[in-house]
């Protein structure tokens, strides 16, 4: 064994014990019960890996079990921030360091690198390994089956190591590779599948108020587009189509120069700027299929907004520098080029804009993963998604839980391959090929926006009749309040829709019924509608600032006149509202 060096042994312990979540504490007492050379721990995106992680590494340092530390990544943003929240914890990591490139400082106790770079020369890691007692972190473990090349290079380099632990948030891959250092099970019809040691899904940490719950808004229309033999084909998103023309109808409603991705920024600017009103810094994000797409969407957002977004390209050396200044900052709007989809922490985004052709379910996960973070109780995620059926599909199955399958692939249709036919595809397919919805060639001619629907814990709300962007229906959805319980939410989207239904009944707008109806029956139901939102933002307050709910109430009605809500009138309990509103603001800032 090489020797430490003499200040190593001179340090009492290594990190700052976090204070931990329940999950946390839970997975780390099983971990050390069990000492286990190899850990697959699965936690949903926001739900704090991180952490887990350095806080078994500081234990596994403290009590000499092990000496160095490798953390392998996805990305180089990833390696950085690896390194500044192991700096956090007091564990000295060197992002920089490469594979072959020899000793590093002594204040260093490890390193990070990626999983690329370990595909380029896993023999130096290998011989990093054997030097010392070594864990090696796996983040995003599912990334090392992407390819023979990234697969093979992390058995090679990290077999010798003491403790393997690996991490993953997100669905893993059905396909033929086996993930190094991860178990496999028989599974449905004997088919291996891998096994987690410890298990903490979406739904689990909703329910601990670890995540925010996401409200999905899909947007349909119409669109027209002209193939290659020169045809111009007319198509309404939404509908049932073939994969083609599923395809193209994506790619003209995604078009810049369409009318479509302007009427959603539009109203996912209209979003944003409610969510702001609870909670000042939050920001929003768009995922762009690439570069030129990218500035196009910035460029109208500006015009939107009345300020610049952040554009975030993956090839440029800027880009760790752009997202974490955007982290820290309160601008509105980012734009990537999928750079921010996986594992990077920005946790003010509340609201995202679905405006990318890739749609896998590991890369769905992946990317609204970035927006359900929780930071304060009663905050919710706002994504606008076009109403294609893989992503709403997707959506409505947000808290399924998906193991790794061996033995078939399943494609973006969910269309089941044999193990042979897989092998075939790869052969014909360069390695790390984008898994996206097939480009035919065409040109786009125009588009058109309607809203479709709200989809929030798998149910879909407002899906009757065309909603058009601009109008009051579509306001009722856009416009509920940035901080909310997720019964809360459920509530108000029931009595929206309760009350689309009834006015679809009458044929008639609730302002332009006759004042006999109005006084008969709407004033009731909009007095309800009132009150309940007001008992919602009370009930927010409370979880912010631990204040009684009657407490709250008398403060509301000494600011405001009036009676009790019970018997406040419209305009009295509006007041109300607004002027909680104000507090939530001022509180946050």
């Amino acid at each position: 064994m090489t020797s430490l060096g003499p200040a190593w042994p001179e340090r009492a312990a290594w990190g700052t014990a976090p204070s931990l979540r329940a999950w946390q504490s839970a997975a780390l007492n099983d971990y050390l019960a069990r000492s286990p050379r190899d850990f697959l721990a699965v936690a949903t995106p926001g739900a704090g890996k991180t952490t887990f992680a350095l806080t078994v590494a500081a234990e596994l340092l403290g009590r000499r079990v092990v000496d160095r530390l490798i953390i392998v990544a996805p990305t180089e943003h990833l390696k950085l921030q690896w390194a500044e929240a192991a700096a956090r914890a007091g564990l000295p990591i060197d992002p920089t360091y490469s594979a072959g490139s020899g000793k590093i400082s002594s204040d260093y106790v490890g390193v990070a690198v990626t999983y690329a770079g370990v595909g380029v020369n896993p023999l130096a890691l290998r011989i990093r390994t054997e030097r010392f007692r070594t864990l090696v972190i796996l983040d995003e473990i599912h990334h090392a089956g992407d390819s023979l090349t990234w697969g093979e290079g992390v058995r090679e380099a990290f077999e010798p190591a003491a403790k393997r632990l690996a991490l993953t948030g997100t669905p893993f891959r059905s396909d033929i590779n086996p993930i190094p250092f991860v178990s496999y099970a028989p599974g449905e019809g004997g088919v291996p599948t891998s096994v987690a040691d410890y298990t903490y899904g979406y739904a689990d940490a909703l329910a601990d108020h670890v995540v925010r719950p996401v409200l999905f808004l899909a947007y349909s229309g119409q669109m027209s587009w002209r193939t290659r033999a020169g045809d111009e084909v007319a198509a309404s998103l939404g509908e049932p189509l073939t994969k083609d023309m599923t395809s193209q109808a994506l790619r003209t409603a995604l078009d810049p120069n369409g009318s479509w991705m302007p009427s959603v920024l539009a109203a996912a600017d209209k979003r944003l700027s409610e969510v702001r009103r609870h909670v000042p810094d939050a920001g929003g994000l768009v995922i762009a299929t690439d570069q030129d797409s990218a500035r196009a969407y910035a460029k109208l957002l500006k015009g939107i907004s009345g300020e610049s977004p952040t554009v975030v390209l993956s090839d440029e050396k800027a880009a760790s520098k752009k997202i974490s200044a955007f982290s820290e900052g309160d601008s509105r709007w980012m734009v990537a080029v999928r750079m921010v989809s996986e594992g990077v922490d920005v946790p003010r985004l509340s609201v995202g804009v679905w405006a990318t052709t890739t749609s896998t379910p590991l890369f769905f996960a992946q990317a609204v993963g970035r927006f359900v973070r929780a930071r304060k109780r009663g905050e919710i995620a706002s994504v606008f998604l076009p109403s294609v059926p893989n992503l709403l599909s997707f959506a409505s199955e947000l808290e399924v839980q998906r193991d790794h399958v061996l033995g078939r692939k399943v494609n973006d249709e969910g269309d089941i391959f044999s193990a042979e036919e897989d092998l075939m595809n790869q052969a014909n397919a360069s390695e790390g090929a984008s898994e996206e919805l097939e480009l035919t060639p065409f040109e786009a001619l125009g588009s058109e926006a309607r809203f479709d629907h709200a989809l929030y814990d798998g149910a879909q709300f407002g899906h009757e009749g065309e909603v058009h962007v601009g109008s009051e229906e579509e306001m009722d959805f856009l416009g509920i309040p940035g901080l909310l319980e997720p019964d809360q939410v459920s509530a108000l989207l029931q009595q929206r829709q309760a009350d689309r239904r009834r006015t679809r009944r009458t044929g008639v707008a609730e302002e332009e019924r006759p004042a006999d109806t109005v006084a008969e029956v709407t004033t009731h139901e909009h007095l309800g509608l009132l009150r309940r939102e007001l008992n919602s933002l009370v009930a927010s307050w409370h979880h912010r600032t631990g204040q009684a709910h009657g407490i709250t109430h008398a403060a509301l009605r000494k600011e405001c006149g009036g009676p009790a809500a019970a018997v406040a009138s419209a305009d009295q309990l509006q007041k109300r509202i607004e002027r909680i509103r104000e507090w939530a603001v001022k509180k946050t800032s």
